[in-house]
């Protein structure tokens, strides 16, 4: 490791090991800590799949495909003090396909056969640590196993705060007012996810997991009478250079012939999948509102998922001169900072949100997984999303509730709010001076505490 001047110019040396959740919407916030810790002259590594045979320093572990994936995010000025080491992800007999690496490769009812390969990886992972001997290691939820076999400190991510009933409220023991609690029927989909150690072999979430805002941060503190150190929402860089591909062409050619803030960007990320019905209201829904839109469509989650969805017969046809339907990959942080871009119709997904508020885009919101109902509340408080209406015990929603939602936000005077607020809170996310004081403070623990 190279010696660097770190704050106070004395001599210091952080190894850091990153160990996300083999999830991208895990993997790509590990990694963009892990570019700003390489920025300060750290050295950290993320995780990987391929185990390396000689000693690897810096910040990540995780499988061979995911590391494939992430690297074109790495700049070149940081791949000599990042480093990934490749960790091959155990098989067995876990019914997991071939490439199956990330969460977005699977159907859902297998995540928990992934979840059981992961735990197979604490074998190589104690190795890698008692080889490279790291300061500290950052882990996800995912890595229940990991505290016992480092012999160091350990950061963790925190977990979910809910209640399990109807009345939907959070918790007795917050102690101060919030609307931040699931509804009936997003615990579904949380408890889908959580009671799947029926699956034999695996651990449930509750287990692996540990356990917003400058309040919860508290809270969480008083709870588990651990440092709780904020590291910012690391929003994504719009300055960074892209390569002018044929498929940024062809979209930037569709986009640039759209007024200014008309159209409605549609995209639920890489884990969520809507169901043939839910798909079709939100289908019926863009066409009855009238609205540009141009929407990215995931109708399987990878290509082992033998339940695709499919657009209703004859949407495109009707919709063809004001819509566009994109069966692919696209770059999201691009295509969200086109002027012509005016809402963004989602999930509301952590990461989702972050490229959302950076370029000042509101947002119209369908809850699907996991803890998306939590951050659906959030932006709700906050005035920058409009949850779309739906029913409170089993989340239907109509095609009417859809078209009324994106023309509120959209264009109604009642959607000023989210507009307006949302421009605010760019300001915050896009403040690139504040995130670097997170990290700075988050350092300083490190440097101090190791």
């Amino acid at each position: 490791m190279t010696n660097f001047k770190y704050n106070n110019g004395d001599e210091t040396k952080l190894h850091v090991v990153m160990s996300p959740w083999l999830a991208f919407g895990h993997m790509v916030p590990y990694l963009e800590l892990s570019k700003l810790i390489a920025q300060k002259g750290h050295r950290a590594l993320n995780f990987r799949k391929d185990l390396v045979a000689s000693k690897s320093f810096g910040p990540a572990l995780s499988t061979p495909r995911n590391i494939d994936r992430l690297l074109p995010r790495l700049p070149e000025n940081l791949s000599s003090i990042i480093n990934f080491v490749k960790l091959p992800l155990p098989v067995g007999d876990n019914k997991l396909p071939e490439d199956g690496e990330a969460t977005t490769d699977v159907p859902f009812e297998l995540i928990p056969y992934l979840k059981i390969a992961f735990n197979g990886l604490k074998v190589p992972v104690t190795e890698f640590l008692e080889s490279s001997k790291p300061d500290w290691v950052l882990q996800d939820f995912a890595a229940f196993w990991l505290p016992p076999i480092s012999p160091l400190s350990t950061a963790r991510r925190s977990g979910f705060l809910n209640r399990r009933d109807s009345k939907s409220t959070p918790p007795k023991w917050v102690p101060f007012e919030t609307p931040v609690a699931f509804k009936l029927f997003e615990c579904r989909y949380i408890f889908r996810g959580f009671m799947a150690e029926t699956t034999e072999g695996n651990i449930s979430d509750i287990h692996r997991a540990g356990g917003y805002e400058a309040e919860w941060l508290g809270l969480m503190q008083d709870l588990h009478r651990k440092p709780v150190i904020p590291v910012g929402v690391l929003p994504p860089k719009p300055e960074e250079k892209f390569e002018d591909t044929d498929t940024w062409l062809t979209v930037k050619k569709w986009l640039d012939l759209r007024k200014s803030k008309s159209v409605v960007y549609v995209a639920f990320g890489s884990e969520a999948k809507p169901s043939q019905t839910e798909l079709n209201e939100i289908a019926l829904g863009l066409e009855l509102s009238g609205l540009p839109f141009f929407w990215v469509l995931k109708n399987r989650r990878g290509p082992w998922d033998t339940e695709p969805v499919e657009l209703l017969e004859g949407f495109e046809e009707r919709t063809a001169d004001r819509g566009m339907v994109w069966r692919g990959w696209v770059e999201q942080l691009r295509t969200l900072s086109h002027d012509s871009i005016g809402l963004v119709l989602t999930h509301p997904g952590w990461g989702t949100i972050i490229e959302a508020v950076r370029f000042a885009k509101p947002m119209a919101m369908l809850v699907f997984v996991y803890d998306q109902g939590l951050n659906a509340r959030v932006i709700e408080e906050k005035k920058i999303g409009y949850m779309i209406p739906r029913d409170e015990t089993e989340g239907f929603f109509t095609k009417e509730s859809v078209a009324k939602s994106l023309r509120l936000v959209m264009e109604e005077d009642e959607g000023e709010v989210y507009r307006e607020n949302v421009k605010e809170m760019k300001g915050v996310f896009g403040d690139m001076d504040r995130q670097d004081h997170y990290v700075d403070s988050f350092l300083d623990y490190l440097v101090a505490n190791r």
